[in-house]
This record gives C-alpha cells, structure tokens and sequence, in this order.
C-alpha cells in the first residue's frame, strides 16, 4: 500500500502542477485584455489516512479556480465611475455654452448690445439725422438677431444631448440585457453554485459590463450565491437573476425644443436622475442649458419691454395715421394687467395728441389707465372707449384681440408720457417685437420707416430729449429682472456661468483622482502582473519536475521489487 499510496500522491501532484501551469498560462495571455481580472488556482491539503499508528497524508487537492476581486472595492468604483462621468459630463456641456455664449469676443452680446447704444448715442446728437435713425435700426436688427441666433445654438446642443440621450439608453439596455444572459450562462457553468470554480471569462464579461453601466447610471449589485448578480438602481431592478427591465424614452417639449425623458419600462422610476453620464446629459440639458435659455428670455424680455416703454412715450419725425398693436389680450374686457398680455401695465396714464396735417395744430388728451385695485379698473375695452370718443380718432379690438387706433382724414397722432407702461404692453408705438429669446425683433413698422424711431418728444426736429433717454435704457432697474439693470443681469449671467463652469472642472478633477487611485487599488489586487506569474510558473514548473522525480523512484523501486 505505500508504494501505491506515494504514487497516487505524486501523480495527483501532477495533476495539480499542470492545472496550476494552465492557470498562469491564462493570466499570462489575458495580461493585456481589458477588464481582464486574475485568476488563482485554489490549493489546500487532501485528507489523510491512518493506517496502524500512523497517519499520512495524500498530497494536495485543487479546490477551484476562483477570481481574485474585491467586490466591496469594486462597488466603491462603480459609485466614483458614475460621479466622475456626472462631472465630465456637466463640464463638457458648460464649456460648449461658453463657446457659444462667445463673451469677449466679436460676436458676443454685449458687445452687439454696446453697438447699439453707439448708434443711439450718435442720434443724441444729431438728432434730425435720418441717416443715423436708420443705422440705429440696422444696429437693433443686428442685436436682436444675434439673441435668437444665439437662442438657436443652445437649441441645437440642447437637440444633440437629446440624441446622446437616445445612444446612451440604447446602451444601456445592451448592457442590462447583457449582463441578465451571462447570469444564465454562469449560473449553468458554475452549476448554479454547486462547482468551486469561477466561470473566469463570462465573470469578466459581466465585470466589464457592469462597470461600463456604473459610468452611465449610478448602479449597485449583489451577488447570490448561484453565481448571478442582482443589480439595481436606486431602488429598482435593473437585473434580477436572468430577467431585466429596460429603460425607455418618451417625447415632450421643453422651451421650444423636442426632447427624450428616461424612465424604467416597468416601475416607471426616474432612475437616470440618480447619477452617471445620463444624469450628466438631462441635467446639462435641462437645468444647465435650459436655464440658460430661461435666462435669456429674461434678457431679452428686459430689453423689449424697457425699451419699449420708453420709446412708446416719444415721438419720431412722422406721426401716425393707423396704428394696430402686436400684443393680444386673451380677454378685451378683464382688467387690463389680467388680461394675458405677455408684458403687465400699471397703474398711471399716458397723452396722445391728435394733429390736423393741414394746419399744425394738435389737441393732447391724457387717457387714465386705472390699475390701483380700487374700484372698477381698466379693461382694454375701456381703454379703447377712451380712445375713441376724442374727435378725429377712432379705437376699436381686432377680433384676436389686439387694440387699434386710427385717425380721420387729414389727422395724425403721436404719443407721450406713458407712465403706465400700457402702450409699451400693448405693443403701439413700440421699437421691438417679441416676447423673448426666440422671437425679438424689431417691429416692422419701425424697420419699414425709420423716421418712426421716437428719438424726441414732440419738440421738433433737434428734440433728443426720448432719445437720451433710450441711450441709458440698459442702466435702468427692471421689474422684469427682479430689480436690477439690464447691464447687470447680463454680466451676473455671464459671471455665473464662468464660476459654475470652473467649479465643475474643479469637481471632475478632483472625482477622476479619486477614481484613478481606486483603479490603482484594482489593478493591484485583480490585475495580471507577469513578473508574479513567471515566479508561479516556476514554481508549478519545479513541482511537476518533482513530482515527476517521485514517480520515477517509485517506477525503480517497483522494478526492484519485480526482479526479487
């Protein structure tokens, strides 16, 4: 029995010298293989056995190839991987709306904003200059069409992330479908947890896929003991055993432009809010550009509205004969600042002075705007009452309910002293058009016939007293921005974003660091070093040789034995 007993010691040793070899072997060809992680053959000693008083032992037994990864780390990875991506994310998106916004260079709005007040301030002084009315025209057109040309870039990024929204879903989906198949697999192979051995390739795979969905949602999984994974997001299931649930998309409109929300196809959970580069997308898309855009509006509101209630208390070298306001009140007879115009008047008056062409002479009426909450105040019918019982002028609501004034043959009329801001709300006698970023314009009447720009106040020819006026617009405070001047909100704006943008940057710098020094630690406890594997391949290698030398010497005792 012990000659029989040490060969079947050395030939298990065999086996086990030759397994261990095929293993290195393995790590050795995978060294360079992305995602790739280390396996190790699993070594203990074989039970023993007693014969007599003694007992011996029976070599060594191959307990299984298992993968050498921490799973406490490999979380720990996930959760840097789906910040870090959130950051890079949001700081790639924040630097293409610097770009865009294009601040301090040619095409910027400040600078478009300061050409026209150029144009303005030359009017001031040459008021009776027609020339120089039209260039103040062809200034205002030129910076009206840079907000909306503007306005249009941030759409189409805000159009582009929404088609990486769709790509990275799609992704996604693979990813989580993927990793459900490789639970069966594994499951299979490994005998659903009966086997001691890791299904090294097909692990990796789902390591490489998990990691790869942990950079585009903020995923956590927990491994059963069949060998599958279950993985989940936030409190939802994106994996459970082999089954799986898919994100999916559906379309709406936000600020003028078609986008794609995410959410599961089951629970319908908001799981892309929680982390990872579709977080990075929707956020940057939706708050970051999109209140940018919100911003904008604000801007341009500012300056249509506050341009306009001064110009609309000013008077240009031609008076009118008809005029038909731009903005509709979705009710003629609700009190006039509750009626739906996009811009509220106030409580005040303004003059409009009627004038026979023939003879020069005018006649100025002060029309009430009534809007103090007491007793009954003024509706748009109201307002249009007024307006049409002074001679030689007749009012009256269009059917989408937009006011218009005309005067009688051979009269014309002019306005001044608008307190109310009920003109400029209305949309007469104004310069821009529009409402915000994607529709300010300069009004057509005023591109048609320059001489309409109200540069005086009804002082003749050499009158600039509107025009000093206008030419300080942007330094006045604004009910539409909160109280504060055009100029400032503006460069609030743009210092807001300079500071957000160098604060993400600064929050992705520090997140990569973080997660390189935990890929650090992975690669040194999963990854292939191949000075280690030459050193084990030695070792195995030493061993078969041996456990060969064993055999051998039990081969010539064998002999020996034979030949007694």
């Amino acid at each position: 029995m012990g000659l029989n007993a040490a060969l079947a010691t050395a030939g298990r040793s065999l086996e086990l010298a030759t397994t261990g070899i095929q293993v290195v072997g393995q790590n050795i060809a995978n060294a360079n293989t992305p995602g790739y992680i280390r396996e190790e053959l699993q070594i203990a000693a074989n039970l023993p056995y007693s014969q007599g008083t003694l007992i011996f032992g029976t070599g060594a037994l191959a307990l299984g190839i298992r993968q050498q990864i921490d799973t406490f780390l490999e979380s720990r990875i996930h959760t840097a991987n789906s910040e870090f991506e959130t950051a890079d994310m949001l700081q790639a998106i924040y630097k293409q709306l610097e770009t865009v916004i294009g601040e301090l260079g040619e095409g910027d709005l400040s600078t478009g904003l300061n050409r026209f007040l150029g144009a303005i301030h030359d009017l001031v002084a040459e008021p009776e200059s027609d020339a120089l009315r039209q260039i103040v025209v062809e200034q205002a057109v030129q910076f009206a069409g840079e907000i909306v040309a503007l306005r249009n870039r941030v759409n189409e990024i805000r159009t582009g992330l929404t088609g990486q929204v769709d790509s990275t879903v799609a992704e996604a989906n693979r990813l989580i479908q993927q990793v459900g198949e490789l639970n069966g697999q594994i499951t299979r192979l490994e005998s659903a947890g009966l086997l001691q051995s890791d299904a090294g390739a097909l692990r990796t795979q789902r390591y490489v896929a998990l990691d790869r969905l942990s950079k585009i949602l903020s995923i956590r999984f927990v491994e059963v003991p069949d060998g599958s994974v279950n993985v989940f997001a936030g409190s939802d299931y994106l994996v459970l055993g082999d089954r799986t649930q898919q994100l999916v998309t559906a379309s709406s409109v936000d600020r003028g432009v078609v986008i794609h929300t995410v959410t599961l196809s089951e629970t319908g959970s908001d799981v892309a809010r929680h982390g990872g580069q579709l977080f990075g997308l929707l956020e940057g898309r939706d708050a970051v550009l999109g209140g940018f855009v919100d911003a904008l509006d604000s801007f341009a509101a500012g300056v249509i509205h506050e341009f306009n209630r001064i110009h609309a208390s000013g008077e240009g070298s031609s008076r009118f004969q008809s005029i038909t306001g731009t903005y509709r009140a979705v009710d003629p007879a609700a009190v006039l600042n509750e009626a739906g115009l996009p811009f509220a008047p106030e409580h005040g008056s303004f003059r409009i002075k009627v004038v026979n062409a023939t003879t020069g002479l005018a006649e100025t009426h002060t029309i009430a705007v009534d809007l103090d909450g007491i007793g009954a105040d003024t509706s748009l019918d109201d307002l249009r009452a007024a307006l049409d019982g002074i001679a030689n002028l007749s009012a009256s609501v269009t059917t989408d309910g937009r006011l218009a004034i005309a005067a009688a043959s051979g009269y014309e009329f002019a306005f001044a002293d608008d307190t109310s801001g009920a003109l400029a709300a209305l949309g007469i006698n104004t310069f821009f058009g529009g409402t915000d970023s994607s529709t300010i314009a300069v009004d057509p009447l005023v591109r048609q016939n320059f001489r309409m720009v109200a540069a005086g106040q009804g002082g003749g020819p050499s009158d600039n007293r509107n025009a000093v006026r206008l030419a300080q617009f942007s330094e006045n405070a604004s009910a539409l921005l909160g109280g504060v001047s055009i100029d400032s909100f503006y460069e609030s704006l743009i210092t807001r974003i300079a500071q957000e943008s160098a604060s993400q940057t600064a929050i992705a710098t520090g997140r990569e660091g973080f997660r390189d020094s935990l890929l650090s630690q992975r690669d040194q406890f999963s990854g292939v070093s191949l000075d280690e594997e030459a050193m084990k391949m030695l070792e195995f290698q030493r061993a078969y040789q041996a456990s060969a030398r064993i055999i051998t010497t039990i081969d010539e005792l064998f002999q020996t034995l034979l030949n007694m």
